[in-house]
């Protein structure tokens, strides 16, 4: 019986392989959980994952000069909300639509607006012009779906027809519960 403290090539070989199968094994391990644990945002991409809270000033310094204008007005909007002066919210949503009337966000605050207003049916028009330039813009995140959703149900809740605002409610919690948990959104949720 030979005794000699060299490794046998074959059995160095094969320790290597093994650690590099393990090694794999354990990547894909951790891809795995992660996707889970992060809810899959990675395959829908930075932002979109569910849970996600949609909020405007995270897309206030993106594109040309007269959408980032109009957004700073719609951000000044939902500052007059939430210090409770409608009247003032409401002057500068339609100012930011004036500077960039292809904004989709100010049309998304703007029925935010009316839907706490006398008239929550007025909001769906705007809900669907924004809708409508999200899609044409391929800006329709599961985070800005949740607050068409969520507003839309609102608006239809209010106005008595909670047969087809429910559904849309409860798809809004689904997608945005932090945000849609208490069945509102505030103007501090969507800033």
């Amino acid at each position: 019986m030979a005794t000699s403290c060299e490794p046998r090539r074959g059995a160095c070989s094969l320790s290597r392989a093994a650690e590099s199968r393990s090694a794999r094994s354990l990547a894909c391990l951790c891809l795995v959980l992660a996707l889970a644990a992060f809810g899959c945002a990675g395959v829908l991409g930075p932002g979109a994952g569910v849970g996600d809270t949609f909020r405007l000033s995270d897309h206030a310094s993106e594109g040309d000069p007269a959408f980032r204008a109009s957004m700073r007005i719609v951000l000044d909007g939902l500052d007059a909300d939430l210090a409770g002066d409608p009247d003032l919210a409401l002057v500068r949503y339609e100012r930011s639509l004036q500077v960039d009337p292809t904004n989709p966000y100010a049309y998304l605050a703007l029925a935010r607006h009316r839907v706490e207003g006398e008239d929550p049916e007025s909001a769906l028009p705007f809900l669907d012009k924004s809708k409508a330039l999200l899609r044409a813009e391929g800006a329709l995140s599961p985070g800005v779906e949740a607050h068409l959703d969520g507003l839309r149900g609102a608006a239809l809740l209010a106005s008595r027809r909670r047969t087809e605002a429910l559904p849309l409610l409860e798809r809004a919690r689904s997608l945005a519960p932090e945000a849609w948990s208490d069945g509102q959104l505030d103007a501090d949720e969507l800033r």
